[in-house]
């Protein structure tokens, strides 16, 4: 079976993952490691991030809301501190990876993000994302390229749709013309991996990029790096 198109995840697949950010500013606070993760664990499909992706609060509202769910696991943190985590570097050997499919298949993008403008987030950096040396407006313009070599791009705020959710693959697969089981997706968290294989398509965790583009290179069938 040829492969036709490759599917990514932006934040921690084309970017460095929050999640090593996370664990910093739970180490400078004193809380638990994975604490972040573990309230964004709980009730996945409907708590305050997953509503808050959708669009379907604001930023106040998030801030409020996660605060409450912290603060029910005994540690109080504001949602506004943890969407200033977000902004990330991207790493040079996916953007590249990206490059080389783009040449010979069908590239698209599917992410959880937030609204633009609502302060960094993990996709687009068109207002006010910065990364740990200051460079917001470099990290924004890399960005933005990346972002005009995909065909397709299918973002949660603006699709009222997140991912696990199954429709938000199909709609991926619906946009750029393929079916699902001629598709490859790219993703950090298992979770998001799950129902995209259940769909038929070919999945990839990347937890090492090296060893994710190994598996892409299987999968393609041509070199990416």
């Amino acid at each position: 079976m040829s492969i036709e198109a490759v599917i990514w995840d932006f934040g921690g697949v084309l970017t460095d993952s929050p999640f090593v950010a996370f664990n910093r500013f739970e180490a400078d606070r004193g809380l638990p490691r994975d604490f972040l993760r573990s309230v964004n664990a709980r009730n996945h499909l409907d708590n305050a991030w997953a509503r808050f992706e959708r669009s379907e609060t604001d930023l106040d509202e998030f801030d409020t809301a996660f605060r409450e769910e912290s603060a029910a696991l005994g540690h109080p943190v504001n949602g506004r501190e943890v969407v200033a985590l977000l902004a990330r570097r991207l790493r040079p050997q996916m953007v590249a990876a990206l490059k080389a499919c783009k040449a010979r298949l069908k590239v698209g993008c599917i992410t959880n993000n937030v609204a633009a403008g609502e302060g960094p987030t993990m996709v687009l950096g068109t207002g006010g994302a910065s990364d740990d040396s200051g460079g917001g407006a470099a990290l924004a313009a890399g960005v933005a390229e990346v972002f005009a070599l995909f065909d397709h791009v299918i973002e949660s705020s603006k699709a009222g749709l997140r991912k696990p959710d199954p429709r938000i693959y199909r709609l991926a697969c619906d946009a750029l013309g393929v079916a699902p089981e001629y598709a490859v997706y790219l993703d950090d968290l298992g979770v998001n991996l799950k129902p995209a294989r259940e769909l038929g398509m070919t999945t990839i965790k990347v937890a090492d990029p090296d060893a994710a583009l190994a598996e892409l290179e299987a999968a393609v069938g041509f070199p990416v790096r």
